[in-house]
């Protein structure tokens, strides 16, 4: 699974985008989120607020129930004002 990081998600982090495997157990966007957010402080900081997060599974938004699975890539960024 790919995953990518935008904005201050990335700068939290330390990355761009990275590939991961998260556990059997990993079946929706929830899920992944919290798991992500165990793979060290940069991403407990970046994703302690899921509510501040906007995702996409293979390039169509998505909401925190929506399935992902290996394979998918999941977008994270930050809510996008207008102006």
């Amino acid at each position: 699974m790919k995953v990518l990081y935008f904005a201050w998600l990335r700068q939290h982090t330390g990355i761009g985008e990275e590939t991961v495997t998260p556990p059997p157990s990993v079946r929706d966007v929830a899920g992944l989120v919290e798991w992500l957010r165990t793979l060290g402080p940069g991403h407990a900081e970046a994703l302690r607020d899921p509510s501040a997060i906007r995702v996409a599974v293979n390039q169509e938004f998505a909401t925190a129930d929506a399935h992902v699975s290996q394979g998918d890539e999941i977008a994270l960024f930050p809510p996008m004002t207008g102006g």
